[in-house]
């Protein structure tokens, strides 16, 4: 905990310095410039290095030792491996280059690298304030879950790099990331859909209809069900067929809702990017509360709520009285401080998560994997 916790003040500190807006250069690299790149290597080092240097931390890292034995296998034998064709191509790859030796912790740093890269690109080039963006990013908990369903976080990144190109209409650009998402975790298809309905200008109409299909949610439970077991049929008859909902999620979504609307004519209502971002805020409220049986609706949720970190800044930013901006910045911030105590103290050991005790493999063993005891 107190490794996280370091973690997180040194990185935010760092983050402040970094400027994304509104620099001007009269030849070369300008001062600030410069400070961005030491800032920003900085924080990618120490986020990258935490994450590279753990050892069975994050509730499935066994398993996905487990996959990367079966992806092994899969050079000498035609063994089945459950996890999608890209991740798996990335995995041989990578045998391939390092001469098809079974170093796990390599893959880890792989995609824990090219995961927190994509999110820190992302949050510099789309922030209106990359440090209150990567404030909330961090105590939100959203790094620290990228410990756990390695391919799903990475598929999130992509989203988020994606999230432009569905603002300016480029389609084509916006479905070949999400199809090449897809192939790492199919859950990126989702996002298809959703970005789609959360960029378009919502009428009467289209309200009353999207209140209608929110509303079939919870009278057709069963039917939805049995679409969701067609395309995870592996999630039949298992635990996590139970479902389950975020409160502190539909809170948060309510907060950002309530400031978001009390903005909307000055900061919403003119701007295609917080627009997008308040249905998506929509959407994932929607998700969260009529959705709430579908197995691991968070997942789909957090394509939503991923928003949040540059849709919360963008509002503050638009409040004129500077007074009001202050009280605001200030509750905002003392609220993700709150999430981010009670996320390491009562989330982060839970099963769901297990991201603590955190342990590295310079003074730690790895514990057997399926493999090995079978």
């Amino acid at each position: 905990m107190i490794i996280y916790g370091i973690l997180a003040i040194v990185t935010i500190a760092l983050s402040l310095f970094v400027k994304n807006r509104d620099i001007k250069i009269s030849y070369g690299y300008s001062r600030q410039q410069v400070l961005n790149g030491v800032c920003l290597i900085s924080v990618f080092l120490l986020l990258f290095g935490v994450s590279a240097l753990r050892l069975n931390v994050g509730n499935d890292y066994a398993k996905y030792v487990e996959f990367f034995h079966l992806i092994r296998c899969k050079l000498d034998t035609d063994v089945v491996v459950p996890t999608e064709f890209g991740f798996n191509l990335i995995c041989l790859l990578i045998y391939f280059v390092s001469g098809k030796t079974e170093n796990y912790l390599l893959m880890f740093a792989f995609f824990a690298f090219v995961t927190i890269f994509l999110f820190l690109k992302a949050m510099y080039k789309q922030a209106d304030s990359f440090g209150f963006t990567f404030f909330l990013f961090m105590t939100l908990g959203y790094y620290f879950q990228t410990f756990s369903t390695v391919r799903y976080y990475l598929a999130l990144a992509m989203a988020v790099i994606a999230i432009p190109y569905v603002i300016k209409k480029k389609w084509i650009n916006f479905i070949l990331i999400c199809l090449l998402g897809a192939t790492i975790h199919k859950s990126m298809l989702i996002v298809i859909p959703l970005y789609f309905l959360a960029q378009i200008k919502w009428n009467k109409i289209f309200t009353f209809l999207v209140l209608l299909v929110s509303a079939s949610f919870l009278i057709f439970q069963n039917f939805y069900m049995e679409i969701f077991l067609k395309v995870y049929p592996t999630y039949e008859e298992t635990e996590y067929l139970e479902g389950g909902t975020s409160y502190i999620s539909i809170v948060r979504c309510v907060a950002v809702l309530i400031l978001s609307l009390a903005l909307y004519e000055k900061t919403v209502k003119n701007s295609e990017r917080n627009r997008f971002y308040f249905v998506c805020n929509i959407g994932a409220l929607i998700l969260y509360t009529c959705c709430s049986f579908l197995p691991v609706i968070s997942r789909v949720g957090y394509y939503l709520t991923i928003t949040q970190i540059f849709f919360i800044p963008s509002l503050i930013m638009g409040i004129e009285n500077k007074k009001i901006r202050k009280v605001i910045t200030v509750l905002v911030v003392l609220a993700a401080i709150g999430y981010f105590l009670i996320f390491l103290v009562i989330k982060a050991p839970q099963d769901g998560l297990r991201i603590l005790p955190y342990e590295t493999f310079l003074y730690h063993d790895m514990v057997p994997i399926l493999s090995d005891v079978s």
